[in-house]
């Protein structure tokens, strides 16, 4: 019984502090995927919960992220939702006759390098505590992006990756731990 009484307490901790962990974690499968550590189903199945987290996750805080920063975080993920499932497509393309899978997957690519940076920037124009990381976020994102545009071989573009990883984590986790 105790237990079912925590339930919401636990879920809205799992809300609060799940993208500080899935943040990163998302980039580092994404660089591993990169240089062969990782299979390409694999980065199916984390995109289809992903998309799925993602619909969860916005549906649960819509009174939460009404206004504010928050709401344009909401924004954020709502953009973010079609881009992952383009990369669902993408994955699901990949091998079919006919179906050039590159474009999808460079717009779930890209989509998620860059829509932070949007968010970062706002983020960073609303609060005095930690507008720099906010800033130092969108320069991450945009030249992660940048990289993986112009990387010459798979290390180069994990090492983009790893970039918009690390701004993209330090934004989170600094609105986690501070907000």
């Amino acid at each position: 019984m105790c237990a079912h009484r925590d339930s919401p307490t636990v879920f809205r901790s799992l809300r609060e502090n799940g993208p500080a962990l899935l943040v990163p974690a998302a980039w580092l499968v994404a660089a591993l995927a990169v240089v062969g550590v990782v299979s390409t189903r694999a980065l199916l199945v984390a995109h289809v919960v992903m998309s799925a987290l993602l619909v969860a996750f916005v549906a649960a805080s819509r009174r939460d992220m009404a206004t504010g920063v928050l709401r344009a975080w909401k924004l954020v993920i709502v953009a973010g939702t079609p881009v992952t499932l383009a990369g669902v497509a993408g994955f699901l393309a990949l091998g079919a006759p006919g179906i050039p899978p590159d474009a999808l997957l460079a717009a779930s690519l890209y989509g998620w390098a860059l829509l932070p940076a949007a968010g970062f920037a706002y983020t960073g124009r609303r609060v005095e505590a930690g507008a720099r990381i906010y800033d130092v976020g969108v320069a991450c994102c945009v030249a992660g992006a940048v990289g993986v545009a112009l990387a010459p071989s798979a290390t180069w573009t994990a090492v983009a990756l790893a970039v918009v990883g690390v701004g993209q984590t330090a934004g989170i986790l600094d609105a986690t731990l501070r907000y």
